[in-house]
């Protein structure tokens, strides 16, 4: 007997969830994407020979779902790492960039050396993050917030010159309401272990399993992201309905309805792939509890903007970026050189800078017009990297309430919203809301909801 799936939403989440149920024989799938295209925020286009990244431009390649999915899709030759000789990252400090001190991963220091030979810190700063050694471990007390976790072991300084940036150049999130347990566990884990981030950092080996330097930290595509959402669309061929948005859903008898503006669809199972809020919508006539909890997530808009130069007039540093700590007051929460980063992004003698702006902690500027928001970029740019010609061209992204904040506390409201969703048969959330918000997050989210459903008995 065919059994009847229904994945309301068309993002990496749904797709990898469809994906997943169509190898399964007996499955019925039909995808309803209310969005002229599929892919969500992974999105890719071209300008002037440039490639144009919509949403994340890359993914972490220690997480093995995003680059598995690529694989069974047939991708493999596809996938690229970053350019070797520029893996490297620039933080701001008083007006000036500054290199990432070498050996920190993220906030933490590789070991007294490599902290002891960095120019970020002032020397009062630096003995602190080496008292990290001596302060012993959390014990107990629930959640915390990744601010109040990074001045307890590593001080004020590591929090606000380098822990911060590069934390929101990752969630867009204010560190004084982040979760440590749901965005951070690995920094949990090291103090678990070892007691002292810095001792866990001396004894850290690769992963078993993981990509390797093939790709080094960050892997993607030679066509972009989008080029993922295209293979997950051709693979899934007349199962995806793009421009169908689901207004409703309700149990039905044994099963689910889900009614859109071009009529009702029946279901044996549904898996609602939408940002919280959306989800909140879908089901609040069935499951108001559910819906009540899917909106209190909390989302943050964030804005991207592409500029292209002549190399000659935008000469870049052998890097793949930098970061901006807030207590700089600038425009720019990071800027990624494109151009530099990866491979085939930009035709010879040309540069491409992508700059972020906005989140949490600056959501003014996720709405000041494009006029007054390039103004503000080009002159962090002007001051940081010394470009003061007019770029060839500049586009200009919003994603309004994309980025959902894992507040403290998120990972037992998440553990509460599926328990709810329990309550109904056939029913399973995935998307970047609840366990992750990097693509292989959200493919694995994917490919859990599917496999929830499939083991589930059927209607």
């Amino acid at each position: 007997m065919t059994r009847r799936v229904v994945v309301v939403g068309g993002g990496i989440a749904g797709l990898a969830a469809a994906h997943r149920l169509l190898r399964e024989p007996g499955v019925e799938v039909r995808v309803l994407e209310a969005g002229a295209a599929p892919g969500g925020a992974l999105a890719t286009e071209r300008v002037d020979g440039c490639l144009l990244e919509r949403g994340p431009d890359c993914w972490l390649a220690t997480k093995p779902a995003g680059i598995e999915l690529c694989r069974a899709l047939g991708l493999e030759a596809a996938l690229i790492g970053t350019v070797p000789e520029n893996r490297k990252s620039f933080v701001v400090h008083r007006g000036r960039l500054h290199p990432v001190p070498e050996g920190f991963y993220l906030m933490a220091p590789g070991s007294l050396r490599t902290l002891a030979r960095s120019g970020l810190f002032s020397w009062c700063g630096r003995f602190r993050m080496a008292m990290d050694l001596l302060i012993p471990a959390r014990r107990g007390g629930g959640d915390e917030s990744l601010a109040a976790f990074v001045r307890r072991r590593l001080g004020r300084e590591a929090l606000e010159r380098l822990a911060q940036p590069m934390i929101a150049g990752i969630t867009t999130a204010d560190p004084e309401m982040l979760s440590m347990s749901a965005s951070m566990p690995q920094f949990l884990e090291m103090e678990r272990e070892h007691g002292s981030l810095i001792r866990a950092m001396s004894r850290r080996k690769p992963a078993a399993g993981t990509s390797g330097p093939r790709y080094g930290m960050f892997a993607s595509l030679a066509g972009g992201m989008g080029q993922l959402v295209d293979a997950l669309s051709g693979a899934l061929g007349e199962s995806l309905r793009c421009g169908t948005r689901a207004t409703v859903a309700r149990r039905d008898g044994g099963g689910w309805t889900v009614g859109t503006g071009a009529g009702e669809v029946a279901a044996d199972a549904l898996i609602v792939a939408l940002p919280a809020p959306a989800a909140s919508r879908l089901l609040a006539a069935e499951h108001p509890a559910l819906a009540e909890r899917l909106a209190a997530i909390r989302f943050a808009s964030v804005v991207t903007a592409h500029l292209a130069w002549r190399e000659a007039d935008a000469p870049l540093p052998a890097a793949m970026g930098f970061v901006v700590p807030a207590v700089e007051d600038r425009t720019t929460v990071a800027a990624s050189f494109t151009s530099r980063k990866f491979p085939g992004r930009a035709p010879a003698g040309i540069s491409l800078i992508r700059v972020f702006a906005g989140g949490a902690l600056r959501p003014g500027v996720a709405a000041l017009p494009d006029d007054a928001l390039l103004d503000g970029l080009r002159g962090d740019l002007r001051d940081l990297l010394g470009i003061g010609a007019a770029p060839l061209f500049a586009r200009v992204n919003r994603h309004a309430e994309a980025m959902p904040q894992y507040d403290v506390g998120h990972l037992a409201r998440v553990a509460e919203i599926e328990r709810l969703a329990a309550e109904r048969p056939g029913l399973a959330l995935a998307g970047a809301s609840y366990r992750g918000v990097g693509m292989p997050d959200c493919v694995a989210g994917g490919i859990a909801a599917a496999e929830q459903i499939l083991a589930s008995p059927p209607a």
